[in-house]
């Protein structure tokens, strides 16, 4: 039960690469809260035949396909991230029909909490969709280690893609929550029990 009264709260969860953002995210979902992972939304507007399919191979061309035509995500990625003009056009290609989808998917839910787990809450403007934004932090090594061993990426593939994203200071200052992730697990999970006190019983 929500402390404040408002028959839905949406909590937004971002952070720099490598900071834990969605470990985090999940350890804010109970049974109460519907939990929307972004990245793994924007995925699913990318089958073959789609408006955004047929706009990234339009911008792209068909480099960034697998051989069934598909898109090849790790393709797309390299080609977006080479430079900024073209990660901001797989933004303005993605973004637009992400914001949508998930404003719809808020509205839908019959959850009273909503958790967005989302890279690029602040650069996709959809801050201005949560009520309460939490910002993850991690020391800067530890975020290229992650983030290298989870994507498979050379340390100045990270640096290169961590340097087109707002920065972490820039980031926990629009925050309304911060979680220090540099620590041992069971420190962040204290951090996130509290922030779920002050917004919510569970």
């Amino acid at each position: 039960m929500l402390k404040q009264k408002k028959a839905k709260l949406v909590l937004g969860v971002t952070g720099t690469m490598g900071s834990g953002k969605s470990t985090v995210a999940r350890m804010f979902k109970h049974k109460d809260c519907f939990l929307i992972d972004a990245d793994s939304l924007g995925h699913k507007l990318m089958p073959i035949g789609t408006g955004v399919y047929r706009k990234l191979i339009k911008s792209f061309g068909r480099r960034i396909l697998n051989p069934d035509n598909s898109i090849d995500r790790v393709k797309l990625a390299e080609v977006a991230f080479a430079s900024k003009a073209a990660l901001n056009r797989l933004n303005n290609i993605v973004h637009k029909a992400l914001i949508s989808r998930i404003r719809r998917i808020i509205r839908d839910s019959d959850k009273k909490i909503i958790i967005l787990d989302a890279a690029l809450i602040i650069e996709a403007g959809l801050k201005k969709m949560v009520d309460k934004l939490v910002v993850v932090k991690a020391k800067r090594q530890q975020q290229i280690s992650r983030s290298q061993k989870r994507l498979a990426l050379s340390k100045i593939e990270v640096s290169r893609r961590m340097k087109y994203q707002i920065s972490q200071n820039a980031k926990l200052r629009l925050a309304d929550f911060i979680i220090d992730n540099s620590g041992l697990i069971s420190k962040t999970r204290k951090q996130v029990s509290e922030i779920r006190r002050t917004l919510w019983k569970s």
